[in-house]
C-alpha cells in the first residue's frame, strides 16, 4: 500500500518554510482507493513569488487548520504505507520537519518518482514532474496545487508500476 503525496510550501527550506497545502492520494499499486486534501495556515505570510507559482494567497489560509490539527491524520493515513512523491526528499523533509517541530518522529519508507522514473524509463532530458507527464500523455490539472499534482503523481506511478518487472524487487527508500 502506497500514499502519494505532495505539498505546497511558503519557499525551499524546510528549516525555515512551511506547508501551506497538502494531498494525500491512497494508492493500491494499481488504482486510487482515496484522497485527502487540505490547505495549511503556515502561520506566516506566503511570498509573492510563491503566490504566483501556486495561486495560494494569505487569505486562502487565514482560517484553514494549522499543521499540528491534522497531523494525526497525516499519520493515519501514512500509516504502514510507502510514503510515494515526485522529488520524495523535498515533501518527506517538509513533513518530517513540522513533525519534529511537533516533538514527533516521522518515519516512513519513501519511493521518489523521479527516480523510479529514471530506472524505469530512462534516456529523457528532464524528469520534472511536468515535463515527464507531457511526455507520457498524463494531464496535469491545477499544476503546483497539491492535489493536481499529487494526482499526476499517482497517474506517472501507475504507469511506471505497470512498465516496471521488478517492482517488486525495488529497495526501501528507492
Amino acid at each position: 500500500m502506497y500514499s502519494v503525496i505532495d505539498i505546497e510550501t511558503t519557499g525551499g527550506s524546510p528549516a525555515r518554510d512551511k506547508i501551506t497545502e497538502i494531498a494525500i492520494i491512497s494508492h493500491d499499486g494499481t488504482k486510487v482507493t482515496g484522497k485527502y486534501s487540505t490547505l495549511v495556515n503556515p502561520e506566516r505570510e506566503i511570498p509573492a513569488f510563491i503566490t504566483r507559482i501556486t495561486g495560494i494567497r494569505n487569505e486562502m489560509v487565514a482560517d484553514a487548520p494549522k499543521f499540528y490539527e491534522i497531523a494525526r491524520e497525516i499519520v493515519e493515513l501514512t500509516d504502514n504505507r510507502i510514503f510515494v512523491a515526485h522529488n520524495v526528499s523535498f515533501d518527506f523533509g517538509f513533513i518530517c520537519e513540522e513533525f519534529k517541530q511537533l516533538g514527533y518522529n516521522f518515519n516512513r519508507e519513501r519511493l521518489c518518482t523521479v527516480r523510479l522514473s529514471r530506472r524505469v524509463i530512462p534516456g529523457h532530458r528532464s524528469y520534472s514532474l511536468g515535463k515527464i507527464c507531457n511526455v507520457l500523455g498524463i494531464t496535469i490539472d491545477d499544476r503546483h496545487r497539491a492535489m493536481g499534482d499529487a494526482l499526476a503523481t499517482a497517474r506517472l506511478f501507475e504507469i511506471l508500476m505497470s512498465q516496471s518487472n521488478a517492482v517488486n524487487q525495488l529497495p526501501g527508500n528507492l
